[in-house]
């Protein structure tokens, strides 16, 4: 009987649970159970770390099976989007994430929009009726894969972002055309072809098992490596990679990203707290291109994406009881979640939490103590600010971890 290296989750069920975190990762065990629970998760399959060891230790090269196993399932998420990939008229994008069994964030490397090239950006354009969407999207997939898989500077794109928005007297990324896109692109890829001495890739299968390649890779740059290190995280656990249907929030104004936890981190009050961007994708929150907005803001543009969101969170809480950092995209007016995981909170916030929780009944006294680490505890004697004092403000700025 061959091993099994790949589960599928998607539609209401999966082959992995919780339980296989520490070969599905906390990200992959967390979208199966997500998936068993019926809450709207694009589907997809988790290639286990058992998969990224065996590539590491046998020369860059997979089990033999891991081919088939890998196509099998592709064409399990085809068949729920009704698109395929690598197909002209209606193509299926993926994203390929890595998830390891302990929360690394933002040591290793994601590739989204994979499946794109001449044909089917074209395809994608006519799906959407955007040609702009369409483009956007095939430029971020040359960017993250110039840079992720094929070594390239990232300054050497965003120079050359920055050089069209320039010539056309533009500030926003957002107000690039599609024609300014289309010429951005051919400018990417000429630089690509002229440093690397190779054009990046336009055959999808090639693009896709490059961007697993380099996710497994990933657990072996020197900052997820100095990250283990301080973290006592062991380099034998490996990373999983996560292959899912890419859902887009850069399609305009009913569309949109953003990340929330079911309870404030700062303070541990308990309601909805987070931001989103409307018409654009995650990294875009994360790159600090543009201010987000309050989550609350998203209650007024769109109420019953905000009120699923508000009961999806609860029902997570309660699920894995603890507070949840979820992040999420909606498109077209549809709500998608990409990924929940335990939240990192300040010291005030964990205490306040665990009690809240053990008093809602949610966990026990018991339990409510390992919730609260020592040096949290160190933590709440520190002197601090007096909130009730007024200050002089000297200058102000977007907070980037709970706490600030």
């Amino acid at each position: 009987m061959e091993t099994k290296y790949v589960y599928f989750f998607g539609g209401g069920t999966a082959d992995g649970k919780a339980e296989l975190k520490s070969i599905l990762g906390g990200k992959g065990a967390n979208l199966a159970e997500m998936s068993r629970m019926g809450i709207p998760v694009p589907p997809g399959f988790t290639i286990t770390s058992e998969v990224c060891n065996l590539y590491l230790q046998n020369n860059k090269s997979y089990p033999k099976e891991l081919k088939h196993q890998v196509d099998e399932n592709l064409a399990k998420i085809e068949k729920l989007m009704g698109a395929k990939f690598g197909d002209k008229g209606n193509p299926l994008l993926l994203s390929v994430r890595s998830g390891a069994r302990v929360s690394m964030p933002g040591m290793m490397d994601t590739i989204l929009n994979v499946g794109l090239n001449e044909n089917t950006v074209c395809g994608l354009a006519k799906g959407t009726s955007n040609e702009r969407f369409a483009y956007d999207s095939y430029r971020r997939f040359i960017q993250m894969y110039g840079k992720i898989v094929m070594g390239m500077q990232g300054e050497v794109f965003e120079k050359l972002l920055e050089d069209e928005k320039e010539r056309k007297g533009l500030t926003l990324d957002t107000e690039l055309s599609a024609d300014g896109l289309k010429n951005l692109l051919e400018r990417m890829k000429n630089e690509i072809k002229e440093v690397m001495d190779k054009e990046c890739p336009s055959a999808p299968y090639v693009q896709l098992w490059g961007a697993i390649s380099a996710v497994f890779e990933s657990w072996n740059t020197p900052r997820a490596i100095a990250y283990r290190e301080a973290n006592a995280i062991p380099s034998e656990w490996g990373t999983a990679a996560n292959i899912q249907a890419m859902v887009f929030g850069n399609m305009g104004n009913r569309s949109g990203a953003g990340v929330v936890f079911s309870r404030d981190p700062s303070t541990g009050e308990r309601k909805l707290f987070g931001e989103f961007m409307c018409n654009a994708q995650g990294e875009d929150i994360v790159a600090g291109i543009r201010t987000p907005q309050p989550i609350s803001d998203l209650a007024e543009i769109m109420p019953q994406c905000y009120q699923e969101l508000s009961d999806i969170s609860q029902r997570l809480e309660r699920h894995f009881k603890d507070l949840q950092d979820i992040e999420f995209t909606i498109q077209d007016g549809k709500l998608w979640v990409l990924q929940t995981r335990a939240g990192k909170r300040t010291a005030q916030a964990g205490v306040k939490i665990a009690i809240d929780m053990a008093r809602e009944k949610l966990i026990s006294k018991k339990e409510a103590l390992r919730y609260i680490a020592p040096e949290d505890i160190e933590q709440l004697l520190y002197p601090t600010l007096d909130p009730t004092v007024e200050k002089e403000v000297i200058a102000t700025g977007l907070p980037a971890s709970p706490g600030v």
